[in-house]
């Protein structure tokens, strides 16, 4: 159950025997069905998961839109990270689009854990800081490229995500409608 999360993390730390106890004694396995949500906006992210099998989804609402902030597939950890951090009501929901097996921590467990094994709190700052790369390599997309480059960019980093995704949670995640989204598609393959 543990093997793809080491595989994970061994690219930041490794862990020992005794290590991988505690740490496999601090998550759960749970197991949630396609469009389960795991937080809803408005309420406090007290868990954090290590996708085993899946992809969840995370957005905003506005209005009656969902707007797809990010969709983490397997491997990766995923969570309503604000909220989690701060422990306060977020402006995020994170959903299950395909049915998922989870790792899942708590805050609480997180915290212990830290204090038991200081090499977590370097695993989860690396890990931080990969995705603060990310988020600022998606925000310089929005800004200093088209809307055809942002989808040719996913595209070539993403493409298995097209027969998992639904086109139009692709194209809000890229900023654009899902009419643009087929109009942008449509001439790419012309050419």
């Amino acid at each position: 159950m543990f093997d793809h999360f080491y595989k994970y993390t061994s690219a930041f730390v490794e862990f020992t025997r005794a290590e991988r106890q505690l740490i496999e004694s601090s998550f759960t396995f749970r197991q949630v069905p396609r469009k389960f949500i795991l937080i809803s906006e408005g309420k406090i992210a007290r868990e954090l998961y290590f996708i085993n099998k899946g992809l969840l989804r995370l957005y905003y609402t506005k209005g009656a839109d969902d707007i797809t902030a990010f969709i983490f597939r397997e491997h990766l950890f995923a969570g309503c990270h604000e909220s989690f951090l701060r422990q306060a009501p977020g402006n995020q929901s994170l959903e299950a689009l395909e049915d998922s097996d989870l790792l899942v921590i708590t805050y609480t467990e997180l915290q212990v854990l830290y204090k038991k094994l200081p090499k977590m709190e370097r695993l989860t700052r690396m890990i931080a800081e990969r995705r603060f790369i990310n988020a600022q390599m998606i925000l310089s997309s929005y800004i200093l490229d088209s809307p055809e480059e942002r989808w040719k960019k996913f595209e070539a980093a993403n493409g298995d995500l097209l027969l998992r995704v639904p086109h139009h949670m692709i194209a809000s995640f890229l900023g654009i409608t899902p009419v643009s989204l087929s109009r942008i598609r449509k001439r790419i393959m012309k050419r």
